[in-house]
This record gives structure tokens, C-alpha cells and sequence, in this order.
């Protein structure tokens, strides 16, 4: 049987008087890329930011990596997350450092490796990432959105994690650039084994990289699996997002119907 990475259970969230889960629960497993799938405001990118401990629910548990992530210290607390990467939205570069100091941050921080080996490592990751050699030396500003994509997700990747958490990965790409950073996940998942959980709404995304996924919507899960499954439950949110124009065009260019 997989084993189980992070479970969420129960999950009640407010913001003032804004309920935004009501007994949410979910399960992402070892290994698959895990999608949050809904609407502007259903609390996608909330709930990824209590798995990694940004926010607390009002209610509910959080393990990750067989850790209660809602009940520690400070100390416990940064042994885990070295354990995950993260790769914000924006991206979350420090525009004061260059590429190879922003990946290597975590390196330096939270290790004893030697300089040399810590800058073979960032050399490593800038390769794995498919960015050139050069970049190192650059600024966020002097990269374009694609490649400061592919240098967060270097410096999310820098202390080798068992998970990495996406928040809306390929957003901002052209469709070409975002289909090539979806391959590029696969490709790390697959070689590197490690498991991936993101945000999006992406549906070239849910369609050609995802194992599974769930559907947030009315403060709910409303369902939870591979692709199939959940395109035959019946409810408005599933309609919208996989029967309106832009999921007929992507099914048919999936299965010719």
C-alpha cells in the first residue's frame, strides 16, 4: 500500500467572518504529483501554505511526512521543512542576491558543507533546472519569467527534498514555456522520485502531468482522484472546469472526441 505523505483532515479555515474550508480532508500519497484544483477564492494556495506551516487552520490536523506540522517548536518546526521545497508563485527570489546565491541560501544556512562542494551542488541544480551555465552569476531581474521559474524550482530542489510544494507553477508562461515546465517536473519526479503537490488551474496541467487531484468548491472537497473519476461526478464546479469550451477542446485534442 503507498504510503501517505500528508493528510489533512477536518480542515476548517476562516479569515474574520470569510469561512473558506469547512471540513476539508484530503490525502496525497508518496511519489504522485498531487493537483488543487478550483475556483478564485476556493482556498487552494491556503491550504498548501498550512501543509507548510505559512498559515494554521482554526481547526483540523495536518501531518506531513508523519509529522503533526500544527504542534511544534520552532527547532522541530526547521528540521521538517529542510525535509520540503517550495516554489512560490512569484517565484520569491532575493532581487539582491545572484542566481547562485539565492539557490545555495539553504545550503549555507542549514549545513556544514564545504564551499567548493556547496558550489558544485548550485551548479548542479542550475544544470537540472535546464538553465545555462551563465545564469549563475545573474540577477532575478536580468532573468526572464521562464528562467526565474526554473531558478526557484532550482533553489526549492538545493537540499534534495522528499516533497516539493507548487503554487500555481506555470502561471505567467506562454503555453509553450508552461508545457515545457510541466515536462520538466515529470522528468525530476520520475528521475529523482520525490513527490510533488501543487496549486493550479492549469488544465493542460491536470490533464498530461497530475496523478491526482482535488476539486475545492463550496468550501468543500468536492472530489478527489485521478482524472477519469472525478469527471463523472456531477456538480457545477466539475462542469465548469472540464465540460466548458476549454475542456472540450483539451478532451479532444486527448482522445479525438
Amino acid at each position: 500500500m503507498t504510503k501517505i505523505v500528508v493528510k489533512m483532515e477536518n480542515i476548517v479555515t476562516r479569515f474574520g467572518e470569510n469561512l473558506v474550508h469547512d471540513d476539508v480532508s484530503l490525502s496525497v500519497r508518496e511519489g504522485e504529483i498531487y493537483g488543487l484544483l478550483g475556483g478564485s477564492g476556493s482556498g487552494k494556495s491556503t491550504l498548501l501554505r498550512e501543509m507548510i506551516m505559512l498559515l494554521k487552520p482554526d481547526s483540523g490536523s495536518v501531518t506531513v511526512l508523519d509529522t503533526d506540522v500544527l504542534n511544534l517548536s520552532a527547532r522541530e518546526a526547521e528540521t521538517i521543512r529542510i525535509k520540503w521545497g517550495v516554489l512560490f508563485q512569484s517565484g520569491a527570489l532575493y532581487t539582491s542576491l545572484t542566481i547562485a546565491e539565492n539557490i545555495g541560501i539553504g545550503l549555507k544556512e542549514y549545513t556544514d558543507i564545504p564551499v567548493e562542494l556547496r558550489d558544485d551542488i548550485v551548479r548542479a541544480k542550475i544544470s537540472m533546472v535546464g538553465l545555462p551555465e551563465y545564469a549563475a552569476g545573474l540577477y532575478p531581474s536580468e532573468l526572464s519569467g521562464g528562467m526565474v521559474k526554473r531558478a526557484s524550482l532550482a533553489r526549492a530542489l538545493a537540499m534534495d527534498p522528499s516533497i516539493l510544494f507548487l503554487d500555481e507553477p506555470t502561471s505567467g508562461l506562454d503555453p509553450v514555456g508552461a508545457e515545457a515546465f510541466d515536462k520538466l517536473i515529470l522528468a525530476l519526479r520520475d528521475s529523482l522520485g520525490f513527490t510533488v503537490v501543487m496549486v493550479t488551474h492549469d488544465l493542460d496541467s491536470i490533464w498530461t502531468i497530475v496523478d491526482r487531484f482535488c476539486v475545492l468548491g463550496d468550501r468543500k472537497v468536492i472530489a478527489e482522484g485521478i482524472l477519469d473519476d472525478v469527471m463523472q461526478i456531477d456538480h457545477p464546479v466539475i462542469h465548469n472546469f472540464f465540460k466548458g469550451n476549454r475542456g472540450a477542446i483539451r478532451s479532444k485534442a486527448q482522445y479525438g472526441k
